[in-house]
């Protein structure tokens, strides 16, 4: 193996680490989000928040870019509108709307179906090589976030459920999109005209709120909802989605999907740290569970296809 082989293996191998430190950021900051999201919901409507969100995160992430930029070529616009309007505005805009009428558990548990289904997704359109081990990575995983999340509560409406699972659909169909688009264009490109076309889509849902009495005159007065709405917007918008899309550029979407059950054991243990929810047994049981899935997940096996 000559000189240039190994170099361009350890450049391989130190982008692979990167990648995965930014999974690691990228759950735990969307884990944190549903604990901020508690405190802000009880001030303003959601679809008004999400307006705020991304185009806060458009925003931060243009200054962000300046004007160094590739410019995009007119055929690839269509995926920067797929990008913002199905990911951006219409998974998380059904996401949303099944937490409100399936219950907050019953939206997290169908939400972490989302490393099944894009790697799903990624075997199929990307023809991503789908292991033994990152299959059973992800099902030990998920198993730990049921453990976690439990079987109590009435199950949700049919209405919600249905609606959580077409966001999980959508999303992770557009996320192995996303990762296809980030092969070609900086992933930073990406996720500020993504979030600034999901903050016009949000615009008009947005306006309705305010006109039907949901509006953002006293807000201003209102210093810890601001900050939260900074929060949400500059570091849990535009810095997750932007190390998301960094992640889904250098490592295969499928490896990306199985850090997902990260996000509700952030959630949950925030919730622990800062809303005072109780800890129980289930809790510890399934972090093992989750840690031990992402982990055997990331070891290389054998290709569930014949080769």
């Amino acid at each position: 193996m000559d000189s240039e082989s190994v170099c361009l293996q350890t450049d391989e191998a130190g982008a692979r680490k990167k990648g995965y430190i930014y999974l690691i950021l990228t759950f735990t900051l969307w884990g944190s989000l549903y604990v901020v999201s508690k405190f802000v919901l009880g001030r303003l409507p959601a679809f008004t928040i999400s307006f705020v969100r991304f185009l806060l995160a458009f925003l931060a992430l243009t200054l962000i870019a300046g004007k160094s930029e590739t410019r995009i070529e007119k055929k690839d616009y269509k995926y920067i509108v797929l990008i913002g309007c199905m990911g951006y505005f219409i998974a998380v805009g059904a996401q949303l709307l099944g937490t409100k009428y399936a219950g907050s558990a019953m939206a997290s548990l169908l939400n972490s179906l989302n490393p099944v289904t894009m790697t799903i997704f990624a075997a199929v359109i990307l023809h991503e090589k789908l292991t033994l081990k990152k299959a059973a990575g992800v099902l030990l995983a998920l198993g730990g976030v049921y453990v976690i999340m439990g079987t109590g509560g009435d199950g949700g409406s049919l209405a919600g459920i249905l609606l959580s699972l077409f966001s999980v659909l959508l999303w992770s169909a557009v996320s192995v999109i996303t990762r296809r688009v980030t092969q070609k264009y900086d992933p930073l490109q990406i996720t500020k005209y993504g979030a600034g076309a999901a903050a016009l889509c949000y615009l008009p849902v947005c306006t309705w709120e305010i006109a039907a009495g949901g509006g953002l005159q006293n807000i201003s007065a209102d210093i810890p909802c601001v900050l939260s709405l900074l929060y949400m917007g500059i570091v849990c918008t535009g810095v997750a989605y932007l190390l998301w899309n960094k992640s889904l550029a250098v490592l295969e979407a499928g490896t990306c999907s199985a850090f997902y059950p990260i996000q509700p054991l952030v959630a949950t243990l925030l919730g622990i740290l800062f809303l005072g929810e109780r800890v129980e047994l289930s809790f510890a049981a399934g972090a093992v569970l989750i840690v031990a899935g992402v982990l055997i997940s990331l070891r290389p096996g054998r290709s569930c296809a014949r080769k």
